[in-house]
């Protein structure tokens, strides 16, 4: 990994204080089984990926055992109930969770989500440690404002669980901004449309290459993920180890097996510090 810009811009990973207790510990309600997935591409006019045919065997999505800090998010928006996948991150609260703005707010001024529920480490239908609540939510200011695919970024504050911190139930990952473009990433997410069910975690990955379809300013990798990994996470480097530094945001059907995710800029890092400290 090439060194950070400039050290404020890394924020350690949080380690988990103890290991989870079986008072955080469950089945996955079945009142919040996902209705319909949130397409990856649902902020751009274009088929969303889904209809992606993996014909790189390099965009392959590998089934992963599941990682603690990485889930799956349950929500209700505009009357809707969707999943998306989302990531613990190192934060001042250590109860913060990032995802893609279009998983916590509707584009183009719209609603914010309610009901949202973070189920990290979710596995066939399992959560391990527990739903998280949110209790705020907050957008880059261009996703909030006009629904900008550039900055396609939320972060999450949820709530205690049974008196303690995410962070201290699960670690957190450590987060990374204002980063060289055209680094190696793994993507990580729950992808749950044909021919993936939503019920495991999957990972894919590669050098990240500029957008040169529409000029969008976020960066693409190989990967064949699709709805409802929307909000996963992508770490720097092999494995989930990593500093984060984007999520799954969206594809072109014309771009195949590509995943796009927003560069993680001064605004992104803005909204962080804002729910870091929420």
């Amino acid at each position: 990994m090439r060194a950070a810009r400039d050290a404020s811009d890394l924020v350690a990973a949080a380690p988990r204080l103890n290991s989870a207790s079986a008072d955080v510990a469950g089945a996955l309600p079945t009142a919040v089984e996902p209705v319909a997935p949130v397409p990856v591409s649902s902020a751009v006019r274009t088929a969303p990926a889904s209809q992606v045919s993996v014909s790189d065997p390099a965009a392959a999505a590998l089934r992963r055992a599941p990682v603690r800090t990485i889930g799956k998010v349950f929500f209700t928006m505009n009357g809707g109930d969707y999943v998306c996948s989302a990531n613990s991150v190192a934060a001042g609260n250590r109860n913060t969770v990032s995802t893609a703005g279009h998983c916590a707010k509707d584009m183009n001024g719209g609603a914010y989500a309610t009901n949202f529920a973070f189920a990290p480490g979710y596995s066939n239908g399992s959560a391990p440690y527990g739903l998280w609540s949110a209790r705020a939510i907050v957008t880059t200011s261009g996703w909030a404002s006009s629904g900008d695919i550039n900055v396609d970024t939320a972060f999450v504050v949820v709530n205690r669980l049974k008196g303690r911190n995410l962070a201290d139930v699960v670690g957190g990952s450590g987060v990374a901004f204002n980063q060289p473009r055209g680094l190696t990433y793994s993507a990580f997410g729950y992808p749950a449309a044909p021919p993936f069910s939503g019920q495991s975690l999957y990972s894919c990955g590669g050098r990240a290459k500029a957008d040169t379809y529409e000029g969008s300013q976020s960066q693409g990798i190989p990967c064949s993920l699709n709805g409802g990994s929307s909000g996963g996470p992508w770490f720097i480097g092999s494995g989930s180890g990593g500093y984060q530094n984007s999520v799954n945001s969206f594809g072109y059907s014309a771009v195949k097996n590509t995943m796009f995710g927003p560069y993680w800029g001064t605004q992104v890092q803005q909204a962080y510090a804002r729910a870091s400290a929420s």
